[in-house]
């Protein structure tokens, strides 16, 4: 058996370790919140996730009049942005941040798990066709072994997108180093680094499958 590797946080992870983040994440990680009100958790701390992964979107000025007087007001620069949810557990966090950011483009990839290999396999892709031209915010609930979502960007990369990111609501130190050695220049947003993956790639103490507390499918 090889040795566990040693988990060093890369530079570019961020933990959004906010109170109120943490505070939902345990009512979602319980085993008796109901999907309804784990649906709306997720919901809720997708807007906090949002803020975090945007806050160095470049900005420009505007001239404005308000009811007093004309000024020069701050506002977002360039194209809207792209967010793509990683069928079906990202729809969860998409669905939040676009009732944040109503005017982001949306894509979707498919991938599910083969459960001997637990490697990815290809089954939708559609994004915005100048993609290039938009930072792109992949969302995936759980980064586990990471090989999905490095597949996904992966297929991003190949389709243009340039500028990247990866909110996560719970990451594995697995699945954090995996990505990294993937795609070392893309950041990472996740609310919690979770222990260690268990011996069928679920992340530990976790909160289950996303998409099945999510959806009530399991």
């Amino acid at each position: 058996m090889s040795p566990k590797k040693t988990f060093i946080s890369p530079v570019n992870l961020t933990v959004v370790d906010h109170p109120l983040v943490l505070h939902k994440l345990t009512l979602m990680r319980d085993k008796h919140t109901p999907s309804a009100v784990f649906r709306q958790l997720l919901h809720e701390i997708s807007h906090l996730l949002a803020y975090e992964v945007c806050r160095d979107l470049p900005m420009t000025t505007q001239t404005i009049e308000t009811p007093l007087a004309e000024m020069e007001a701050p506002i977002l620069k360039g194209k809207k942005l792209v967010i793509v949810s990683v069928l079906r557990a990202g729809n969860g966090l998409l669905e939040g941040m676009l009732s944040l950011i109503p005017s982001a483009r949306v894509g979707h990839i498919g991938l599910y798990r083969n459960p001997e290999t637990l490697q990815p396999v290809e089954y939708y892709l559609k994004v915005p066709e100048d993609i290039a031209e938009r930072r792109t915010i992949v969302v995936d609930p759980m980064l586990a072994t990471g090989n999905s979502v490095s597949a996904a960007v992966k297929r991003l990369k190949e389709k243009g997108a340039k500028d990247l990111r990866l909110v996560t609501l719970l990451s594995a130190p697995e699945g954090i180093m995996h990505f990294h050695e993937e795609h070392p220049e893309v950041p990472i947003y996740t609310a919690a680094v979770d222990s260690h993956l268990n011996s069928h790639g679920y992340i530990v103490p976790g909160l289950g499958d996303a998409g099945d507390r999510m959806f009530g499918t399991k």
